[in-house]
């Protein structure tokens, strides 16, 4: 398949967090458009080399991308036009914050933010400096849900929705508990931790399961609820909820050193609808073909939707629809050796990156805007928030605080390690 753009100048390209998604995002941009990528970063030395190693195999030039280990020396050289943000969470904010003051265009991991002031402050900055921010919520770019969305939402077949369920049965918390060691020569541990609290370095931290650690995420609720709140607000037109609560904890595995919910509920309130969302990382599915997604229930039918397929059920007369995903493997037939790759989210990132250069060409907002994103990684944080405080909290969206409720605003911003410092809305 011909890449898209062929007539246009590559762009420039740098990644700042060289891990599983990092590379995931930047090859499936490599397959829709001429660019040149330039610059990669990462504070692992050893994950950086093979990045750069692969890299040049996948790129035209062949060429090597440069390697830094500190992404403001990479941004400094102001020669990129577009950066991709692939780091853990708790990295998010200073790393985007800083690429869009470089004057580039970000297409940056969800969920946005570890807490809602650094999400504002994101918000702000991508306004200030004019600058296109795609979040990695890329439901909103999987060709079968998009199907969905005009087929059966828009055409009115679901009717009147009131209630919706969310949901990931995935055993995706860790559960070992090894000890505690020495960083590996290769990870610059310090930095890794950067503004988080520093934890005694272990081997669950880094590659991968740093999200069963509350220090650098917001757990199954800030990774997995996030996409489906964000699908269903993209499927439905639905802005900021008006109130959130939640509760649960670590109700069935206790020995792992894992410090997330193993188990929780959430209750996202809008006008005449409630979001609901269910985790646990234990049991089973009560729909094994619907392990992690979302149920919509309307007066006329039910829409069923996930990653996978989505199923529509009316209520009496009319037919059932059912539809996979489409995986593309023939068109890109690199997709089917690529390590690691999640081969049905491919054709939803290739998407989604389309999405992002049509929106960098139009200077426009793309589909997965940041703004969408802070609602969505928001409306998730808060509900950790109400689950720790166990209380509900109301929202002003208008404000951009919680109605009458001090502790809870005070716990919209976490503090920063020194000497990292913590961005503000008014101050990017």
């Amino acid at each position: 398949m011909a890449p898209m753009y062929a007539d246009q100048k590559p762009k420039r390209v740098g990644l700042i967090g060289t891990g599983w998604y990092g590379k995931s995002d930047l090859f499936r941009l490599i397959q829709v458009a001429p660019v040149e990528v330039v610059s990669l970063c990462d504070v692992d030395k050893t994950m950086l080399q093979k990045a750069a190693e692969t890299t040049a195999t996948r790129q035209l030039s062949k060429k090597t991308p440069r390697m830094y280990s500190d992404y403001r020396k990479m941004l400094a050289e102001k020669d990129l036009d577009l950066v991709l943000i692939a780091t853990p969470d708790h990295w998010h904010a200073l790393t985007m914050i800083e690429a869009v003051k470089s004057g580039v265009d970000v297409y940056c991991q969800k969920p946005i933010s570890v807490d809602v002031v650094e999400g504002q402050a994101m918000l702000a900055a991508a306004r200030k400096y004019n600058r296109v921010v795609q979040i990695g919520t890329q439901r909103r770019s999987t060709p079968h849900l998009i199907e969905a969305r005009e087929n059966i939402v828009k055409q009115g077949k679901l009717g009147k929705v009131a209630l919706v369920e969310t949901y990931c049965y995935y055993h995706m918390r860790a559960t070992a508990n090894p000890p505690d060691t020495a960083p590996p020569e290769n990870l610059d541990y310090d930095f890794w931790t950067g503004p988080a609290p520093m934890r005694p370095y272990n081997k669950l931290v880094h590659p991968r399961s740093w999200r069963a650690f509350n220090e650098y995420g917001n757990g199954i609720m800030g990774d997995m609820c996030v996409h489906m709140l964000d699908m269903v607000r993209w499927m439905l037109d639905l802005g900021w909820p008006k109130r959130i609560s939640s509760d649960g904890g670590i109700w069935m595995d206790k020995a792992s050193k894992a410090n997330i919910p193993d188990t929780q509920t959430a209750t996202f309130e809008f006008d005449d609808l409630q979001v609901i969302w269910q985790h646990r990382s234990w049991g089973a599915a009560p729909d094994p073909k619907y392990p992690w997604g979302a149920t919509i229930y309307g007066e006329k039918g039910t829409l069923k939707a996930s990653v996978n397929s989505y199923d529509f059920i009316p209520n009496g007369k009319g037919e059932s629809v059912h539809k996979d995903v489409v995986y593309e493997l023939e068109q890109y037939p690199i997709d089917k050796v690529e390590p690691e790759l999640e081969k049905h989210v491919a054709p939803a990132i290739r998407g989604h990156m389309k999405d992002l250069l049509n929106a960098i060409e139009n200077r426009s907002k793309p589909v997965a805007d940041i703004e969408q994103g802070y609602i969505s990684t928001a409306s998730c944080i808060m509900a950790n928030m109400s689950m720790r405080l166990g209380r509900s909290l109301t929202w002003d969206a208008a404000k951009q605080q919680i109605v009458g409720d001090q502790e809870a605003n005070r716990l919209l911003r976490r503090p920063y390690r020194a000497p990292w410092q913590h961005p503000e809305p008014n101050r990017v």
